[in-house]
């Protein structure tokens, strides 16, 4: 049987595509095997938001290749996209296809065998939504569902527009479709993906199919029992949604909205569309209307201009944020984004300081997210063992708990009566057992 090896850089977006991919190459016959293995096929889905995306991509090539001298290397994803003729330029590499147009993979490798291409398809001849399987493998447990491509909010660093182009949707239908596939594969969670998920249906006939009329239509899933945005800008954040959060209870609360940074000037030259009192009163506002909301957030440092004092703005308004995750990444400049050309750029050693102490604030805000949780009951879906007789799962919050589950199988929900706190999250056990 011919084999194929996959490996994924990036988002959750990325994982998502690879999935499909990885579905495609099944039934063209193929067998997946791990990346180190022997395969005749190495699938490396890129992803290019920083430079060290970019090495780790290439050391990924030559790995592949040192696998199997003579097997075949595909390249896809947001590098390919953006810099396929550089990519290409490595010896190692046989097939370029950027971020669409992939339906045919596995027919497309047959070509390649014989002549290295470039099949990057310029992102203004895109052409509709990307129709990939949607499968996941593994334990049946949270699934994947992209129904959104391409962004059009150009923030000055971000590479991502020019490497996913306009927007375009899953129409509904074809969405509701997907989830009664994955809900009658046993899956109970459902997460939304999307580059800029905000934005769904926007591109769509009338406009009248957007991201809250399409949960309400996932909510009627049978089978579904959870439904997680994966991250909302928050300029994005309507009413209606809000609405949906409170009546839907399998609308997941917890959402993730980007903050980046929290000084305005920062923001205005990042060109988010938002101020810091803006953020703040937003989710002063979503917590006083949803309790109990897990709030999470991805926060830059050193963004080019950012002085000690811009910095102690963007700590002070976490702090008031009380987020129960950051997620933290240091600057990077990317060729052809209108920062990588500012002045006064952050040096490394103030990048990495500046990390840690978001890093440090971040861990006790979590700490304290959790503990509140001490004592109450929560459900959790059971994802992967913890040792000896214990399972491990995620609460509708994000928040992982670990319990000792003696008749209950992953995959399963089960309601667990919270005890107290460890290095991996919180620990309980589950009711009735």
């Amino acid at each position: 049987m011919k084999t194929v090896a996959f490996q994924t850089l990036g988002c959750k977006v990325n994982q998502t595509e690879t999935a499909a991919l990885q579905e495609l190459f099944a039934r063209a016959g193929y067998q997946t095997v791990a990346f180190a293995a022997c395969a005749d096929v190495y699938v490396i889905n890129t992803c290019t938001v920083t430079h060290l995306s970019d090495r780790k991509s290439r050391q990924l090539i030559r790995r592949a290749r040192r696998s199997n001298p003579k097997g075949l290397i595909v390249v896809t994803g947001c590098l390919a996209q953006v810099a396929p003729a550089e990519v290409l330029r490595l010896p190692e590499v046989d097939l370029v296809i950027g971020t669409h147009a992939r339906e045919r993979l596995p027919e497309l490798v047959l070509d390649a065998k014989k002549n290295r291409a470039n099949l990057v398809v310029p992102l203004d001849k895109k052409s509709g939504f990307e129709k990939l399987p949607v499968s996941q493998g593994g334990e049946r447990t949270r699934a994947f569902l992209k129904v959104q491509e391409g962004c059009q909010q150009f923030c000055s660093y971000c590479i991502v527009p020019y490497a996913r182009g306009p927007l375009c949707s899953m129409p509904p239908a074809e969405a509701v479709t997907e989830a009664e596939l994955l809900a009658a594969q046993g899956y109970k969670e459902l997460v939304l993906t999307g580059i800029n998920l905000g934005s769904y249906g926007l591109d769509l006939p009338g406009q009248t199919a957007l991201l809250g009329d399409l949960l309400k239509e996932l909510a009627r899933v049978e089978g579904i029992t959870r439904i997680r945005l994966s991250s909302i800008e928050p300029t994005e954040i309507t009413p209606h949604l809000v609405e949906l959060l409170l009546s839907c209870r399998k609308i997941c609360r917890h959402l993730h909205i980007p903050l980046q940074s929290g000084n305005d000037e920062i923001l205005r030259r990042m060109n988010r569309r938002y101020n810091a009192s803006e953020f703040l009163y937003l989710v002063r506002w979503l917590r006083s209307e949803i309790p109990g909301l897990a709030l999470t957030t991805d926060v830059m440092a050193g963004f080019p201009g950012e002085t000690e004092e811009n910095f102690a703005h963007t700590l002070e308004l976490v702090r008031l944020c009380g987020f129960s995750r950051l997620h933290i990444f240091k600057y990077s400049p990317r060729r052809g984004t209108p920062a990588a050309g500012f002045p006064d750029q952050v040096p490394p050693a103030v990048k990495e300081e500046r990390s840690k102490r978001l890093r440090e604030l971040g861990d006790r805000l979590a700490v304290t997210f959790q503990a509140g949780f001490i004592g109450k009951r929560v459900e959790v879906l059971f994802e992967e063992q913890s040792g000896h007789g214990r399972l491990a799962g995620l609460t509708e919050h994000y928040l992982r708990v670990t319990a000792k589950v003696p008749e209950i199988s992953l995959g399963k929900l089960a309601e667990v009566h919270v005890l107290g706190l460890q290095r991996e999250g919180l620990y309980g056990e589950t009711v009735g057992a």
